[in-house]
């Protein structure tokens, strides 16, 4: 499959590269196509869709897009750009282990290079899955992953911090027994003390993925490359951040009635400097 001038397959294995290193890398969030083409411009190497990022953006809450939707916004984002794309795929669109190894087989269908694959059963009285059901889920999509023709990076996330479980054991647990069924990279969002992240890149073998901004917590990428991070994503907060200003900008006006807001925004040529005529 190409789309563009790097073919699928060029994308899938430059994106396994990355994660075989040297050093670290950084893996923003783009949630439509101007924002990919924006953060493809600026020299990122990767990028990741972002579920809540999208959701927002066409007007709903995390959580709330069903599998085909999720898939056809990453065609979107893969065909925006000649970087590799990972996708947030939440726990692929289903509790059982079978749908997770659809959801992976179908992300690879629409160009993807790599997906993630959580925990967290979408459940407020259960949050998270049992240990043992979400090890078979996992190892369900490294199966469905391995069996494609070309490379596939799958990301096991343990999702306790998120979900008003800090345990940092069973984080720890949960990682290594995604490692052990053949996750290629691991990743508990919501970590916050870099004391934490060295214990997690200490206790697997395989390459960790941080996020930042999720609180505007202050460590640097390097930072996190000194205690061992391969890879940082920033999730939702690049949209975040965008609807923040938003957000200003709009109270400003109905508030107050003045528009100093515009002294800060980027201007029509910063903007079209990244979109190729025709586009």
């Amino acid at each position: 499959m190409t789309i563009g001038r790097h073919s699928i397959e060029e994308r899938a294995h430059g994106f396994r590269a990355l994660h075989e290193g040297p050093g670290i890398f950084v893996i923003p969030n783009p949630w439509d196509i101007g924002t990919a083409r924006i953060l493809a411009g600026l020299g990122f190497k990767a990028l990741a869709t972002t579920s809540a990022g999208f959701a927002h953006s066409i007007g709903r809450r995390d959580g709330a897009v069903a599998r085909d939707e999720a898939l056809r916004h990453a065609r979107a984002i893969v065909e925006a750009t000649e970087l590799p794309v990972s996708a947030d795929l939440e726990n692929g669109f289903g509790h059982a282990p079978e749908a997770a190894a659809e959801t992976i087989r179908m992300a690879a269908e629409v160009g993807l290079a790599g997906a993630s694959i959580e925990d967290a059963t979408g459940d407020r009285a259960k949050p998270i899955y049992d240990l043992g059901l979400a090890v078979e889920r996992i190892a369900a999509a490294v199966e469905a992953a391995r069996k494609l023709a070309r490379p596939f990076v799958l990301t096991a996330r343990a999702e306790n911090y998120l979900h008003g479980r800090p345990d940092l054991d069973d984080t720890l647990a949960r990682l290594t027994a995604f490692e052990k069924a053949g996750a290629d990279v691991l990743y508990a969002p919501g970590l916050r003390s870099l004391d934490d992240i060295a214990t997690v890149c200490r206790s697997v073998a395989r390459p960790v993925n941080v996020i930042m901004g999720l609180s505007g917590a202050p460590h640097s990428v390097a930072d996190l490359e000194r205690v061992g991070v391969r890879r940082v994503s920033v999730g939702s907060a690049l949209s975040r951040a965008a609807f923040g200003a938003f957000l200003r900008a709009a109270r400003e006006i109905k508030e107050r009635g003045t528009f100093t807001f515009a002294q800060d925004v980027a201007s029509f040529s910063d903007i079209e400097s990244f979109f190729a005529e025709g586009q």
